[in-house]
């Protein structure tokens, strides 16, 4: 039996190779994780048991996922998406529910099943995985479409419906009679702890956290975090409940404070982290011998919830007004299990509700499911193309709506997203009689925009169709305003793919990604964050009496050059370093026995390294340090100052290299 340390390392180890290798072929790291636990547990390779210490750790993932989800439940979320959230999400699980019970009868001539347990399994197979429909969701760009909504919504609801039957479970287990009593009981200490916590805590709460922002000490704030997220679990745990509760409930209290975004970033390493450890020990459960001696069952238990939760999701989706098209995405992306189901199913094992080999065979078929899901979500589109009849009609609809705004538009200009950015735009060019086309992919903003009358429709920009019928063979040029540079990307390809040569502009945030951005076709970049510098050096220089002709040469020669001049900046402890691309500036000192010394800057060939030198001071006679004028054949002497521009890890490299 391994070591703790040396398990350690094996988790460690496994994770990394699983997570490495699924996102080689673009896959959710999750089902890395899984696949690993399978490999490496105790039915398979036998590196790794599922030991208490292990499982008890891995409980915390859940703990901090929980905790996650309740940073986006405030009640203005929740308001927005009533309909969706609580009509069709909450009509989607409790119908699962119910329906399990008549399901099991069938079941009965393999395992007999009480109602309870009928239920129980319900709950645990009405959950599908967040975790994966997510982010494939949003890689695609459909988390604004309407069956992205749909899909969101549900997923809320299902995220919701864990706390409720993560005290309804144990409830089952008791005797019929005591049932009541036991809901009741339970019903009672939600409700005091909800009144408790958020007539009381969530004034306490913010106060607390204003206290504590203003110590400025981060290693503080991160502890204080810690310290409530397990606090509430644990508080919760004492009363009889969950410790996912206590987390969910916390993060609910902190989404209503100021300070939720700082939060939910500062908490996403250790909910990662140890979410991954919580799907290893979930693989390390699946037992081989059992799927292989139930094969029969185990295949029925994929495909009967398979379509049965397809079946259910998309006549439901279709009930609360969806077209046949939505509806049937909506069903293929959450058909699968999810991760919650794993934590139900867990629980249900623990009150022997059910044979364990049945709960083997069950654990089988949702993880296949969850394996599934990535496959099932890349071919909805054809699969609603398929099987719906009017989905290419509307489809058509939509590029002909797209088509007729700009049949008789040349020379216009193509904006992708219409955003703020993007409407700032459309009122500059509508002011100059210059046309344009807009395409976006949020509906109320597009009904709401349309209304008002400007040019925008609905349509996918990344998507080849929807450029060519926004008369991309017409266009002068093409602006892309998203914030997300991955998104951004794919729109470039498909740009570069149709007109090679195009002039497009695109907006970034920062110069993080001007290179990438650059390379993949953009003509422009325009950094915001660069921009508003630039913007508030011109007022500056202005206000100081310096001539509007010599700001605006100034301004427009660092335009002209890239943003090469003011490219990184010096960083300190508080700024946040987004990748090893980020760009910074860097001052080295030489020292006397540096390699570089009696060099010239020409020999160095710190460009080779992706490296430029901004700068070099030296002092010149005991005085103060002076800048030089760079020439290529100026020597390097002790104590110069160099000052480096490049990424992070160019110009650590370029550092040691010159410190030799």
């Amino acid at each position: 039996m391994p070591s703790v340390l040396q398990l350690t390392l094996i988790l460690l180890a496994s994770g990394v190779a699983g997570v490495v290798i699924f996102r080689y072929f673009g896959l959710p790291p999750i089902l890395g994780y899984l696949a690993i636990g399978v490999l490496i547990g105790p039915h398979a390779l036998g590196l790794a048991n599922d030991s208490a210490t292990v499982k008890y750790l891995a409980e915390f993932g859940v703990v901090f996922l929980m905790f996650s989800i309740g940073l986006e439940f405030n009640l203005h979320k929740l308001r927005a998406m009533r309909t969706i959230v609580f009509g069709l999400g909450g009509s989607q699980v409790i119908l699962t529910m119910l329906l399990a019970v008549p399901a099991s009868l069938l079941m009965n001539w393999i395992y007999p099943i009480s109602w309870q347990a009928a239920i129980a399994l319900g709950g645990a197979l009405a959950m599908s995985s967040t975790a994966i429909v997510t982010k494939l969701i949003s890689d695609r760009s459909e988390i604004e479409t309407e069956h992205g909504r749909n899909i969101i919504g549900i997923l809320l609801f299902q995220d919701l419906a864990v706390v409720f039957l993560l005290i309804l479970l144990p409830s089952l287990g008791k005797n019929p009679g005591d049932l009541f009593l036991a809901l009741t009981a339970a019903s009672i200490k939600i409700t005091v702890a909800l009144v408790l916590i958020f007539v009381i805590g969530q004034t306490l709460m913010s106060r607390w956290f204003s206290l504590v922002a203003k110590l400025r000490s981060q290693e503080l704030f991160m502890l204080n975090l810690l310290l409530i997220v397990l606090g509430m679990a644990g508080l919760t745990e004492h009363f009889g409940l969950s410790l996912a509760l206590g987390a969910f409930l916390a993060g609910m209290l902190i989404a209503e404070t100021p300070y939720r975004h700082q939060v939910e970033e500062d908490v996403k390493p250790f909910r990662d982290v140890l979410l991954g450890l919580f799907f290893i020990t979930v693989g390390m459960l699946l037992d081989f011998e059992v799927i292989y001696q139930q094969w029969m069952l185990v295949l029925l238990l994929l495909i009967g919830p398979l379509v049965f939760k397809f079946g259910l999701i998309a006549l439901l989706s279709r009930a609360f007004g969806s077209s046949p098209g939505i509806s049937i995405r909506t069903g293929l992306c959450l058909a699968q299990a999810g991760e919650f189901g794993f934590v139900l199913l867990n629980q249900i094992d623990g009150l022997d509700l059910i044979d364990p080999a049945l709960s083997q065979a069950v654990l089988a078929a949702m993880l296949l499911s969850m394996f599934g899901a990535p496959f099932l979500i890349q071919y909805s589109d054809r699969i609603a193309m398929r099987f719906s009849s009017n989905e290419w009609l509307l489809q058509s609809l939509a590029l002909t709506r797209v088509a007729a705004k700009s049949v008789r538009t040349e020379n216009h200009v193509v904006i992708c997203g219409f955003g703020r950015s993007g409407q700032s735009l459309a009122r500059m060019l509508d002011q100059e009689k210059i046309p344009y086309i807009a395409l976006d992919m949020d509906p109320d903003r597009v009904k709401e925009a349309a209304a008002a009358g400007d040019n925008v429709v609905y349509g996918d920009a990344s998507r080849e169709n929807y450029l060519v019928a926004a008369g991309l063979s017409r266009a002068k040029a093409v602006v892309i305003t998203y914030a997300d540079t991955p998104a951004t990307l794919k729109v470039l390809h498909q740009v570069e793919h149709l007109r090679p040569g195009m002039t497009v502009l695109v907006r970034t945030k920062d110069d993080a990604d001007l290179a990438k951005l650059q390379a993949a076709g953009a003509t422009e970049v325009v950094p915001e964050l660069i921009e508003g510098s630039l913007m508030m050096a011109s007022h500056v220089l202005l206000m100081m009496g310096v001539p509007m002709r010599k700001v605006v040469r100034r301004i427009t020669s660092a335009r002209e050059a890239r943003y090469s001049l003011l490219r990184g900046y010096f960083r300190g402890v508080a700024d946040e370093v987004d990748s090893k691309e980020s760009w910074r500036l860097h001052s080295v000192t030489l020292l006397p026995e540096s390699a570089s010394i009696g060099q010239t800057l020409e020999g160095l060939h710190l460009e080779n390294e992706g490296v430029s030198v901004q700068a070099v001071r030296r002092k010149v006679g005991g005085s103060d340090y002076v800048k030089l004028e760079l020439t290529p054949d100026l020597r390097l002497q002790a104590n110069d100052i160099l000052v480096l521009s490049g990424n992070s890890e160019a110009t650590d490299l370029a550092e040691s290299k010159l410190l030799g």
